[in-house]
Order: structure tokens, then C-alpha cells, then sequence
């Protein structure tokens, strides 16, 4: 298992980790099988979008914030419920399946760490499992 420390600027704001789950891939050497990316987090989350863009992940960030805006009259006491929320639609790991060595990831796909109660220093878990 490996872990990627990710550290965050904004409070909501989505981070392109791909290269770095490529590398950890490549690292391990393994051509077929899957890696499980989790992120152990309650207010932040993980996600595959489009990374050709930029506009893409500003726009889902603007209307999470849209839909589930913060301070709006949540009953949890710490003020960041709309994160809790968030989180919890996006989910919390992926899995992708490795082919030749290689993530199979669509054209204008990424890999993303979604922060949504920021800035922190946030820890993502990658296991990379072989097929037998």
C-alpha cells in the first residue's frame, strides 16, 4: 500500500492526482489488475472527470456549492456539514482497472482529490493489486 500526501490551498478545490497514481503504478511493475484508490477523509473525496478543461471542475465545484451551500442552517455543530455532504456524493475510492500497465482511463479523463473543507494536509491510499 501507498500513501500520497496531498495538500490544499482553497476550501473547496479539486487536485489532479493521475500522475501520481501512474507512477506508483508504474513503480509496482504491475501489467494487469487493479488499483484501489480510498480517501480516508469525512470532507473531502475522490473523483474521475475530465481533465482536458479546467472549466469542467470549476463548474462542478460552483454548483456542489450551489446546491449545498455552506452555513446554510445545518444542525452539526463544527460548520462544515455542506463538506460532510459533499463528500458523501462524490464517494470516497475508486477503482481502476490496469491493462498492459497502464490505467485504463478514458481520452479526457483524470484522477481527482476533491477537497471540500480546506486547506489541509490530506493523506490518499493507493493499493495496487495484481491479477493472479
Amino acid at each position: 500500500m501507498h500513501t500520497l500526501s496531498v495538500t490544499t490551498k482553497r476550501r473547496m478545490e479539486f487536485v489532479d492526482i493521475t500522475e501520481d497514481v501512474e507512477n506508483l503504478v508504474r513503480k509496482e511493475g504491475v501489467k494487469e489488475g487493479v488499483c484501489v484508490i480510498f480517501c480516508p477523509h469525512t470532507t473531502a473525496g475522490l473523483t474521475i472527470n475530465e481533465n482536458a478543461d479546467p472549466s469542467v471542475q470549476k463548474d462542478i465545484i460552483d454548483h456542489l456549492a450551489r446546491i449545498i451551500p455552506y452555513g446554510a442552517g445545518y444542525t452539526h455543530s463544527e460548520g462544515n456539514a455542506d463538506s460532510h455532504i459533499k463528500a458523501s456524493l462524490v464517494g470516497s475510492s475508486l477503482n481502476v482497472i490496469i491493462h498492459k500497465g497502464t490505467l485504463i482511463l478514458g481520452r479526457w479523463q483524470g484522477i481527482y482529490f476533491c477537497e471540500f473543507d480546506g486547506p489541509r494536509h490530506r493523506k490518499v491510499y493507493i493499493k495496487v493489486i495484481r491479477d493472479q
